[in-house]
């Protein structure tokens, strides 16, 4: 995916605080008709998007591997500071929580599932309600070969950090 530009990037969030949520029913994740490659989740209030991948990484190591990651963050680092301008300090939400649970097949809100099949395991930066409704955006990667990703999730209600008892 070519890096879309800071205001592209920050018009497709800007898109999401209107864009349909579904009500209710299962979440489903969805594909590039030619590709197969994933292109949004959506579940009950909630859709998570992709807003940028790196290339590959396969066969990229040690320094060029750490300037791939420096690059990535500093690519989610400008877009909080943006979003914190724009809307107010972020709220983090910790993805530990949900990753111990899912790797110990215990239940999780939709949502939270949504992003460990997904293997949106980075933790979230939160802000809302934005128009009504929260918004989070976070740095994955599901190994170290595949491409880092920077997603945005948008929800109905608040995204909070779980904690061990939810």
């Amino acid at each position: 995916m070519t890096p879309p530009s800071p205001a592209r990037t920050l018009s497709g969030i800007e898109a999401l605080l209107t864009a349909p949520l579904p009500a209710a029913g299962p979440t489903v994740a969805e594909g590039e008709p030619d590709t197969g490659e994933w292109s949004a989740t959506a579940g009950e209030g909630f859709r998570i998007v992709p807003l940028w991948r790196s290339a590959d990484l396969v066969g990229v190591y040690g320094p060029e591997w750490a300037a791939a990651e420096a690059a990535a963050s500093a690519r989610l680092a400008g877009l909080v500071q943006e979003l914190d301008r724009r809307w107010g300090a972020h709220r983090p939400a910790g993805m530990r929580v949900p990753i111990f649970r899912d790797t110990a097949g215990e239940p999780l809100p939709p949502l939270y599932q949504a992003l460990c099949d997904a293997d949106c395991l980075g933790d979230l930066a939160v802000w809302g309600p934005v128009d009504g409704r929260w918004i989070a955006v976070s740095l994955n990667q599901s190994d170290g070969d595949a491409p880092m990703i920077l997603v945005a999730v948008v929800a109905d209600r608040p995204i909070t950090e779980l904690d061990d008892g939810e």
